[in-house]
């Protein structure tokens, strides 16, 4: 059965995290509360993890899986960035941005897209789950907790324990999130002098980007 785990907001009990961290590092999958909806998260290097993450959130290995980073230098060692994409995403991080990036050797390859070899990096603006990544030290593989045949992702974590108490590990309950998903963008692109590609327009302005 899931553990839960209340947490506060702004100053979240370095206790809880910790032991959110222990199941993170046993293996364990866990429901985190976001900038932009409540994900899926687990340890990055764990490949039995990785493959109950995505039997949770009925995908393929063609979905995109993203890393949760604390921060941009976190960020440029699972992607290769150039001058033109490390501008971009230092204007729109922290955010709810999700970009989409060529994977270093870092990026276990079970993880990036198959054809593609990209992954999706992100840094979160969340106090909880900033000081969740930064206790567990590396980024968090992550995705939208949005039920198997439905579009809108869960936001209430007394909802998730009930409908995913055997599954996950943990729910972290820090609040409802803000439920408007990140905007994806993929930078791709621009290493070929092209134009970044609009995945899909959510909670981080475009303009930020200049977009």
């Amino acid at each position: 059965m899931a553990q839960y785990f209340e947490l506060h907001p702004d100053n979240p009990q370095a206790r809880l995290l910790k032991q959110a961290v222990a199941l993170l590092q046993q293996g364990g999958v866990l429901a985190v509360p976001t900038d932009s909806s409540y994900a899926l998260v687990c340890h990055l290097d764990d490949r039995d993890a990785a493959d109950r993450l995505r039997r949770i959130r009925q995908v393929d290995d063609k979905h995109h899986l993203t890393l949760l980073c604390r921060d941009l230098s976190e960020l440029s060692n699972y992607a290769k960035v150039d001058n033109k994409q490390y501008r971009l995403l230092k204007a729109a991080t922290p955010g709810a941005y999700t970009f989409i990036l060529e994977a270093t050797k870092e990026v276990p390859r079970r993880v990036s897209h198959p054809q593609r070899k990209t992954i999706g990096l992100r840094v979160p603006d969340h106090k909880v789950l900033q000081a969740l990544l930064e206790l567990h030290g590396a980024p968090l593989l992550a995705t939208t907790l949005i039920p198997a045949g439905e579009t809108e992702p869960l936001n209430d974590a007394r909802e998730i324990r009930e409908r995913y108490e055997h599954p996950l590990a943990a729910v972290l309950d820090a609040g409802a999130c803000a439920l408007e998903p990140t905007t994806v963008v993929d930078l791709t692109p621009l290493g070929d002098g092209d134009e970044p590609e609009v995945i899909r327009e959510g909670a981080g302005p475009l303009a930020t980007l200049g977009l």
